[in-house]
């Protein structure tokens, strides 16, 4: 799962920047592109997020020597799980089954009450509802345990509140998954009145949900007097007050499972959503797509967004041109004869730009390379690789259509269009100029081109997630977005 969120801070920018600060120079910081390639294929920026994060939420004494142990753990990514639930849902049945299948411990409110700690013991003399305050402290004594350090935990029941899920952020409970187990009232009041309890494994049965496959099992079953009717009906009344507060605090680690289905299925659900994993990448994003069909709008949208450099190569020639340094001097003469210029020049520039700090950090978007298959694995080869592709899907009729229909500013070099991006203003608009290029002759043979080399690019790309394009723009991006994230 890659966060590319907005919210979300990378740990690399400050490192480079560091680099940069040490660079004292004026010059662009370049990051050889294998970095951002390597770090990928190993989960580097998900180890380093982990680590910084541990630091300042643990903020050891010797931070050197907490770093080695972190490290040494058999698994960097030992699961934080918190399972939740109105009571009678099934928490307590899936999270010992999922401690056991994971190698976690499983701390649950009776495990926190029976603990030998000193503070445990100050809950023993209270018979009211433990204090926020005191569950959330005997929570991260327990979960800073060796035991639960060395092989991560699974949660049961606890937060109740927002409040408290709140309370245990600040103090540095973070878990990677929370799953919410759900289920109509009915259901969950007919699975109160036949809960029973194995006495010596304190495992939960029911005679219609979940029976036991042992006999022996069977016959030392016990009915669940712990509380009365009342008491669950009170316990599920103050859940439902508490359930959108807990859904909210824990909204971008959160998973609603439906748990009235057969216990299998519910299991396997909530074990498939904890063995996701979220790996920190810097985004390389390749918009492929035929003319007119929104590259340039869409990846100006990601980038003011996502804050990923906008790389339209087309814009980048020119500017490399315009510059007048020896690289530019070679590309001019192609420019000024309307020549493709040649790959190996396209592959230096877009080499060049795309190891700067801030495309290293940051991530970028590229479109309009490359065209054909020799591009596309020259840009492979060159360790320019992309971690996701898009391709925008749209039919020739309504790429003409739309390329007949933009304009470009000959003062600022914007490109407008007369739907999707109108001119702001009437002086604008009068001076707008149509490029030869954009003319329906043009049009229809670079159309025909695209089409030629489609197939091949497609097969550079397999993973390359495909996009209907014939829809308003607003629409095209929430179809990206929805997708920078997936697996």
């Amino acid at each position: 799962m890659h966060s590319w969120s907005s919210g979300k801070k990378h740990p690399l920018p400050a490192l480079l920047l560091l680099l940069v600060l040490m660079e004292g120079t004026v010059q662009p910081l370049r990051i050889p592109p294998q970095i951002s390639v390597y770090a990928d294929k190993h989960n580097i920026l998900h180890l380093v997020q982990s680590m910084l994060s541990s630091l300042v939420i643990d903020q050891p004494e010797d931070p050197i020597t907490y770093l080695i142990r972190l490290l040494q753990r058999s698994s960097f990514d030992n699961p934080r799980v918190v399972l939740l639930g109105p009571p009678a849902v099934g928490k307590h049945t899936v999270a010992k089954k999922l401690s056991s299948e994971l190698r976690a411990v499983h701390v649950t409110t009776h495990s926190l009450l029976s603990d030998q700690s000193e503070l445990s013991a100050q809950t023993q003399h209270t018979e009211q509802e433990l204090p926020a305050e005191l569950l959330v402290q005997l929570i991260q004594q327990r979960l800073n345990q060796i035991d639960c350090f060395n092989r991560g935990w699974v949660l049961e029941g606890v937060p109740q509140s927002r409040l408290q899920a709140l309370s245990l952020q600040q103090v540095g409970v973070i878990p990677e998954h929370v799953v919410m187990l759900q289920a109509p009232d009915d259901v969950l009041l007919e699975r109160t009145r036949g809960k029973l309890l194995d006495p010596l494994t304190g495992d939960v049965y029911h005679q219609n949900f979940i029976w036991p496959d042992d006999d022996a099992v069977a016959e030392r079953l016990e009915t669940d007097q712990s509380r009365s009717e009342r008491q669950r009906l009170a316990e599920l009344q103050r859940y439902r007050r508490e359930v959108t507060g807990l859904s909210s605090a824990y909204q971008h680690v959160l998973k609603v499972i439906n748990s009235d289905q057969p216990h299998a299925d519910v299991y396997q659900q909530v074990l498939s959503f904890v063995r996701t994993r979220r790996y920190y990448r810097t985004p390389r994003i390749l918009l492929l797509g035929p003319p007119g069909s929104g590259k340039s709008h869409q990846a100006r949208l990601l980038s003011e967004k996502y804050k990923m450099v906008d790389v339209c190569c087309g814009q980048l020639l020119r500017s490399v041109a315009a510059d007048g340094l020896a690289l530019g001097q070679e590309i001019q003469p192609y420019l000024d004869n309307g020549r493709p210029v040649p790959d190996s020049l396209v592959l230096q520039v877009l080499d060049e730009r795309l190891s700067r700090v801030d495309c290293s950090c940051r991530g970028w978007i590229l479109h309009g390379f490359p065209r054909d298959l020799q591009q596309a694995k020259s840009l492979q080869e060159s360790q320019l690789q992309p971690n996701r592709v898009f391709l925008l899907a749209l039919t020739d009729d309504v790429c003409v259509e739309r390329i007949s229909l933009r304009a470009t500013d000959p003062v600022s070099g914007e490109r407008f269009h007369a739907v999707t991006r109108p001119a702001p203003s009437s002086e604008v608009q009068n001076r707008l100029k149509t490029r030869p290029e954009d003319s329906t002759h043009t049009v229809t043979h670079t159309l025909s081109q695209y089409r030629t080399h489609t197939a091949e690019l497609q097969s550079v790309y397999p993973d390359a997630v495909h996009i209907d394009a014939d829809q308003d723009p607003h629409s095209v991006f929430e179809a990206l977005e929805s997708r920078l994230t997936a697996h």
